[in-house]
């Protein structure tokens, strides 16, 4: 059985490195800890500081097939972001012209949500850290 609290680090494969490295450290903002190139796979591997707990792994490879999205198929769903305020994330995101969905509110947690992709059209959530102060409604972030 597990043991652990938390989840160390969730890894993606670019199909464009430079093009995601730019998106996951120039306009998420996420802190490079350390990159490598290894020469025997052709690969890229940057180690990206989400938390102080977590971390994600981006990773280049020669001609990686591209990831099967819509419909969505058996996997990992996505990946989730809590923030503070998801509105000034989003106003952020559509600054930096990153198409996100508009606001919705999880209709159990009464927490709001939002939707954008990374370049290669990976689902990935924000989803704030604080209750809203006003009766549940709207749709379920999951």
């Amino acid at each position: 059985m597990l043991n652990h609290s938390r989840i160390h680090h969730v890894a993606i494969i670019a199909s464009d490195y430079e093009r995601s490295k730019h998106f996951y450290t120039e306009i998420l903002g996420l802190q490079i800890l350390q990159e490598i190139y290894r020469p025997d796979r052709q690969s890229y591997k940057l180690d990206l500081k989400v938390s102080d707990h977590s971390q994600i792994e981006l990773f280049s490879f020669p001609s990686p097939p591209p990831r099967v999205s819509n419909p969505e198929a058996c996997g990992l769903r996505h990946l989730a972001f809590e923030v503070e305020d998801v509105a000034a994330v989003l106003a952020y995101l559509r600054s930096h012209q990153i198409p996100a969905e508009d606001i919705r509110i999880d209709e159990y947690t009464n927490k709001r949500f939002t939707f954008f992709r990374d370049p290669d059209g990976l689902p990935l959530e924000i989803y704030e850290a604080t209750t809203l102060d006003q009766p549940a409604g709207g749709t379920s972030a999951d």
